[in-house]
C-alpha cells in the first residue's frame, strides 16, 4: 500500500497480479483489496451486499505499479472522474530496445556494435494521456522501440538475451507516479527490483535523476 485516506487507497501491484478477475476462480488485487478493508474493520460481510470497493485504473497481468481504488462510494466518484475527464497526471517508467536521445519526442536509432553483439537499450518516463489497452507497448513498439521483455510486441531474441542476463521475465513497464491535483494527492510507486538490476547493469542510472538515484538504493 502506498497511500490510503477513509475514502481511496493505491497500491503498488507487483507484477504477475490481475487487476480484475479474467475468470471466476481467479485471485485478482480487488480480493487482496477486500481482504485488506476486511483485516482493518473498515468493511464486513454485511457491506459487500449493498457496496463492493473496486479499482479505477487497470493495468495489464505483466504491468507493475499504481492502482487506485475506492474504499467507498465517494472515493470510488472521485477517482472514476480525475480519470474520465483526464486531470491528473499518469507517469510510467519502462525499459526499451534502442537509443531514445530526446526527453520530450520519442526519437531515436536502433543500431547494433558488431563487435560486443550488444543491443543498445533506454530508460524513458512516459506521460500517459490516454489509458487505451496496451497503448504504451504497441506505440512504443510502432516506433520502433518496444519494451524490453514484451514477447507480444518485442523482439523475443533480445527478450530471450535480458531473460538469461537478469531472469526479466515479464515487460519492463512500471505505472511509476500520480497526480491527482483535485484530491491534493501526488505519489510514488517503488520502483521494481528487476528495474533496479537492469538498470545498474546496463549503466543506465543519470546523476540527479530522482528515478535513477531510487533505483541505486
Amino acid at each position: 500500500i502506498i497511500y490510503e485516506n477513509s475514502d481511496v487507497i493505491f497500491i503498488n501491484k507487483p507484477s504477475g497480479m490481475l487487476s480484475q478477475k479474467a475468470k471466476p476462480e481467479d485471485v485478482s488485487l480487488v480480493e487482496y483489496l477486500i481482504a485488506h478493508l476486511i483485516h482493518k474493520g473498515e468493511l464486513n460481510a454485511g457491506d459487500l451486499a449493498s457496496f463492493k470497493p473496486g479499482i479505477c485504473n487497470r493495468l495489464d497481468r505483466n504491468t507493475s505499479g499504481i492502482v487506485a481504488a475506492g474504499k467507498t462510494t465517494k472515493g470510488l466518484q472521485q477517482l472514476s472522474e480525475a480519470f474520465k475527464q483526464r486531470t491528473l497526471g499518469k507517469y510510467y517508467l519502462c525499459i526499451v530496445k534502442g537509443n531514445v536521445d530526446k526527453r520530450a519526442l520519442i526519437k531515436g536509432y536502433l543500431y547494433k556494435d558488431n563487435k560486443t553483439n550488444k543491443v543498445t537499450i533506454t530508460l524513458l518516463k512516459i506521460h500517459l494521456l490516454t489509458g487505451r489497452s496496451h497503448q504504451i507497448r504497441a506505440h512504443l513498439a510502432s516506433i520502433g522501440h518496444p519494451l524490453i521483455g514484451d514477447y507480444k510486441y518485442g523482439q523475443k531474441s533480445v527478450n530471450d538475451t535480458f531473460n538469461r542476463q537478469y531472469k526479466v521475465k515479464d515487460q519492463m513497464l512500471h505505472s511509476y507516479e500520480l497526480d491527482i491535483p483535485d484530491m491534493d494527492i501526488h505519489i510514488y510507486a517503488a520502483i521494481p527490483d528487476s528495474f533496479k538490476n537492469v538498470m545498474k547493469g546496463e549503466q543506465l542510472c543519470r546523476p540527479g535523476i530522482q528515478e535513477d538515484l531510487e533505483a541505486l538504493h
